[in-house]
Formats: structure tokens, C-alpha cells, sequence
């Protein structure tokens, strides 16, 4: 019979809050990172992967169900790699080269001159993939741990063994 308690089922209070802390403003970093990409360091890759990291955090402070993410990672995946193919596709259907970038400017009332590239739709989809894969890695990781949990216990204290009788040979008792 197996005693003891499952390793791993004490929780750290201080990672759980810094995780909670931290990761909005990680994700809102990621975003930021996602939009500024075309004209700045950053871009869908780079954004996915602090994302991804956030996500990380999250799971190593309070396990697998506690990501915050309520779905698969294939429609992450899917949609991102839809996304990417289909700004590539696009701009064959206009007649231009595979991906090639266009700008588009327009005046917006309270916001000024707004530039969006057709490289921002690309890097939605890049930044989905990478996303994707990230709760892919996690959501592998979290079902072998559920699988392995119940064969994962703490010792007990140590208690001297106790040995069977000694039957080979003869006994104290049986001398002369």
C-alpha cells in the first residue's frame, strides 16, 4: 500500500502571486511587441514567444489547469497558419509576388494617420502558431504529469526494516 503524498502538491504562494502579477503585463507586452515588429525589433515571432513565456509561467506556478487556456491548440495553430497562408495567397490573387508587403494609410479622426502593412496580418498568424505551439508543449507536458501522478509519492520516514527470521542454517535453539 502507498503512502505519502503526491511530489509537486505543494504549491509556492510567492511564485503564485508574481505569476498573477505578471502575467497580464507579459501579454500586453507581447501584443505590443507584435504590433511595433514592422518598424521596430519584435514582430509575430518574438511576441508569441514572450506570450508563450507568459503562459509558461503561468503553468509553473499553478499547473495545467490553471493556464488560462480553456481550448486545444489546434485551433490556434489552424487559424494561425490560415492567416499567414492566406495573406501570401492574397497577394498572388492581386497579381504581386508571394508576400509581398503593401501600406495602407488612412486619416482617422481622433487618431491621426493610422499604417497598417500587409506584413501585420502575417505576423497575427505567426504570432498564433507560436502561441499555439507553446500550449502544445504545455499540454503535452501536463497529461504525461497527470499520467505519472499517482506512481509519484513521497517516502515515508524512515523506519528500520524488519528482517524475516533467519531460516537458512541452523537456529541458536537447535545447538547443542
Amino acid at each position: 500500500m502507498r503512502t505519502g503524498r503526491p511530489l509537486g502538491a505543494q504549491r509556492s504562494p510567492i511564485l503564485d502571486e508574481v505569476a498573477r502579477l505578471v502575467f497580464h503585463t507579459v501579454l500586453v507586452l507581447s501584443f505590443y511587441l507584435l504590433l511595433a515588429g514592422h518598424n521596430a525589433p519584435g514582430g509575430g515571432f518574438i511576441g508569441g514567444l514572450v506570450a508563450g513565456a507568459a503562459l509558461v509561467l503561468r503553468y509553473v506556478a499553478s499547473g495545467r489547469d490553471d493556464t488560462g487556456v480553456r481550448f486545444g491548440f489546434e485551433p490556434l495553430l489552424g487559424f494561425g497558419l490560415l492567416i499567414a497562408g492566406g495573406t501570401g495567397a492574397a497577394s498572388l490573387v492581386a497579381g504581386d509576388q508571394f508576400l509581398e508587403s503593401w501600406v495602407f494609410e488612412r486619416d482617422v479622426a481622433l487618431l491621426g494617420t493610422v499604417k497598417f502593412t500587409a506584413a501585420l496580418p502575417f505576423d497575427i498568424g505567426v504570432y498564433l502558431v507560436v502561441v499555439g505551439l507553446v500550449v502544445a508543449v504545455l499540454d503535452s507536458l501536463g497529461r504525461e504529469a497527470d499520467v505519472d501522478a499517482p506512481n509519484l509519492v513521497e517516502a515515508d520516514p524512515v523506519q528500520p526494516p524488519t528482517s524475516p527470521p533467519d531460516t537458512v542454517g541452523p537456529q541458536p535453539e537447535d545447538r547443542p
